[in-house]
Parts: structure tokens; C-alpha cells; sequence
């Protein structure tokens, strides 16, 4: 990150996992007073960090929606484990974003956060406050702190207060360090479910019914990936998946179309490019909760400021924009949005972690991160595609 002739030089942080509700009880104990009022930072569904910087920061695409994921042109799974294994290589690295880095944890550290995470994030966040203070004094500094996503899946909220305690802290000598003019602007990816969940049957629920997908299965998330081998099937597998207990909603390309699948109905979402539009098109049920805004086409602005505050924040253009919008590099064929409490991935994974929290679904959760600076007040409602001038300019 280039520094600006314009403007004094600026700390960009992140924190990865961490909810705007959390920030802004955070605020109310009198924690980042010297902070403005936290907006929120409407992330992308499905909510994955590696989805969500890559728009925020205007980043090239990862290749899945986490580091495990099913290559088209392969037709198999690539990365998972492995991709956390030795030192960070190129093709270790998902997005473009991450180039721009000035501090990350050491890679292995990346699956150890959700083993040990007290250790790492006390680690993560002094290593983080040493590098800053040796770095360059004339230019900007990007920092993203990951420790925190995993304190939040593995203990909850509580212990994630005594780390933003800390933080706080780092953050007060920081100013007392570089001076007022030194802005701080503050951010998280996407937000998170703070209940216990469990898992959904998913896997097997369409392996008894014959269909031939492929679900890659590693974080445990509120989201699901599904690739099909027949895509004539697609929209069966989608009406099948809803059914399934925990699901929330299904979603699929029909044509120019996202095709929605709920236990409380079917719906269209339609668009006109000319116009910008979208159109919620009720077949039956009222499955995202928009009756009262059905089948008129509106413009994406109007859109925005209908639904940013919605259970399902900004829904027609998130949901849409989640399969016509290269968010990941292989996209699915049936995206599914679970329920709050509940989470699909990988099965060894689940055994030896206690999900205390997840994200990944297109409730307000897991879609509401946080922005927030020293020095300008932002929106009160930010979307992930318009978050990078207010961050990068």
C-alpha cells in the first residue's frame, strides 16, 4: 500500500471474523473511544474471508470459497490441508489482496488458530505491535490479524472480549506512538453466528437419493458449496438440499436467472443489465421475507436502501451477485445458506473443535462486519464492492 502526498500515512486493520454487534458492545465499555461509530460492513454470501477481502479490497478472486475447493477444469478437490503446510508460497496465496500485506501470521498458524487459539492470538497481536514499530514511519501499513475468527469459532464472544482488551491497548500506544495524524481505520471480513451449532446431514442425504455431487468439506461454516457431475440435475439437487434440516435456502442459475429454493417457498431473482434492476419474482411463499417488494423490477441503489438493515442484508444483489459475479474462480452450481446453529465441513475437524460460532450464511450475522476509523465517519451501511476507495483511497 502506497502512501499518499494528499494525506498523513494510515493503519489499515483487520479482523478477521469479528461481528459489528461485537464492536459495538465493545465501544459501549469504553473500549476504541478514540474510534467514530462503527458502520456495517455488508459482506458477500456466501461470508468467507477470502470472498469478501477480494471484493472489499478490489483483489483478483480466490480459486473456492475456502482453501479446499473443486477445480472444474480439474474435476477433482484441490488444496485443504496442505495449503498450510511449509512456508507461504504463490500458490498458496488465494487472492491478490494478500500481496499488500504488511503483516499476517506465520502460515501455519492459520489452522493452528482453531487448535490453540488463546496461545495464537496473544502471539499474533504482540507479533503484529512489534512489526509495526519497525516498519517504515513513512508510508502506510496493512495489517490482518486472523487469531480472532478463530477465538470466536473455538470459545465465543467472551474470550474475544479480553483479546479486543488488548488490542485496545496496542492500538492507545500506537497513537501515543506515531502521533495524531496517523489515522487507524479498523475493519472486519464478515461477521459471525455467535451460538453453538451442529451439523447438517447433508452428504449423505443426497448420496441416498442417487445424486452424484461433490461437496468440498473443510471449515465448519453456515454455508455449502455443491458441484454437480449431471447438470441436468442441478435443480433437483437444490429442491432436495432445501429439505434437508438446517438448510435455510438453496439457490441456482436458471438461464439469466437465480432460481431460490426454501422450506417457505420459491422465488425468482431477475435482472435487467440496462437498468440496473432486480426483481423478486414469488412462485410461491415468501422465502427471503420481500413480499411487500415483489415483482417490481428496482433499481440495485433502491435495493440497498430497502433491504441494507434486512434479515437478509442487501438480499437481491447479494444472492444474485453470489453466482453471476465471479466472487470465486469455480463458482457452484447450488450455493446453500444454512440456518443459524447450524454448519457443513469437514467431520475430523468437527471432532476435536467446539463450534462456539461460524459464518459463512447471508443472514445479518455472519453478513454484518464492521468499518470504522480514527479520523472519518463512514456510512451507516457499507457494501463490500464500495468499501475500497473508503479503505484504499
Amino acid at each position: 500500500m502506497g502512501s499518499s502526498h494528499t494525506r498523513p500515512r494510515r493503519l489499515l486493520l483487520c479482523l478477521d471474523g469479528v461481528p459489528h454487534k461485537l464492536i459495538e458492545q465493545a465501544k459501549s465499555r469504553g473500549l476504541f473511544n478514540s474510534f467514530g461509530a462503527p458502520s456495517r460492513l455488508l459482506s458477500p454470501f456466501p461470508t468467507m474471508t477470502n470472498v469478501a477481502l477480494s471484493a472489499m479490497l478490489g483483489a483478483t478472486p480466490p480459486a473456492g470459497y475456502e482453501s479446499l475447493y473443486f477445480d472444474r477444469a480439474a474435476g477433482e478437490l484441490r488444496g485443504g490441508i496442505r495449503k498450510y503446510l511449509g512456508r507461504r508460497t504463490p500458490d498458496k496465496i488465494p487472492s491478490s489482496y494478500m500481496d499488500d500485506l504488511d503483516y499476517q501470521e506465520p502460515l501455519p498458524f492459520e489452522f493452528l488458530i482453531y487448535v490453540a487459539p488463546e496461545k495464537v492470538w496473544r502471539a499474533d497481536m504482540q507479533r503484529f505491535r512489534e512489526r509495526f514499530r519497525t516498519a517504515p514511519q513513512n508510508r502506510d501499513y496493512f495489517a490482518f490479524l486472523k487469531a480472532t475468527d478463530g477465538l470466536l469459532h473455538a470459545q465465543g464472544p467472551d474470550r474475544l472480549a479480553v483479546a479486543l482488551e488488548s488490542l485496545d491497548k496496542i492500538l492507545r500506544e500506537i497513537q501515543e506512538y506515531c502521533g495524531e495524524d496517523t489515522e487507524i481505520v479498523m475493519f472486519s471480513d464478515h461477521g459471525m453466528n455467535l451460538e453453538e451449532n451442529r451439523r447438517v446431514d447433508l452428504s449423505s442425504t443426497l448420496q441416498r437419493r442417487d445424486f452424484r455431487v461433490t461437496i468440498p468439506a473443510f471449515g465448519l461454516c453456515s454455508y455449502a458449496a455443491i458441484y454437480c457431475h449431471d447438470t441436468d440435475r442441478i435443480p433437483e439437487v437444490a429442491r432436495a438440499s432445501a429439505e434437508v434440516t438446517g438448510i435455510d435456502f438453496a439457490i441456482y442459475k436458471d438461464a439469466a436467472d437465480v432460481v431460490l429454493e426454501s422450506e417457505r417457498g420459491r422465488a425468482r431473482i431477475e435482472y435487467q443489465p440496462a437498468t440496473e434492476s432486480y426483481r423478486y419474482a414469488i412462485v410461491n411463499g415468501d422465502p427471503l421475507e420481500l413480499k411487500g417488494h415483489a415483482d417490481t423490477f428496482t433499481t440495485e441503489a433502491l435495493w440497498f436502501e430497502r433491504t441494507a438493515g434486512h434479515r437478509y442484508p442487501n438480499a437481491l444483489p447479494n444472492i444474485y451477485k453470489s453466482l453471476f459475479t465471479p466472487r470465486v474462480k469455480h463458482t457452484a452450481d447450488v450455493l446453500l445458506s444454512l440456518k443459524d446453529g447450524y454448519y457443513y465441513g469437514w467431520t475430523p475437524f468437527g471432532r476435536f473443535v467446539r463450534l462456539a460460532a461460524t459464518h459463512g450464511n447471508a443472514l445479518q450475522a455472519s453478513s454484518n462486519a464492521f468499518l470504522m476509523s480514527t479520523h472519518r465517519q463512514f456510512p451507516q451501511f457499507v457494501r463490500a464492492d464500495d468499501a475500497k476507495p473508503l479503505l484504499r483511497a
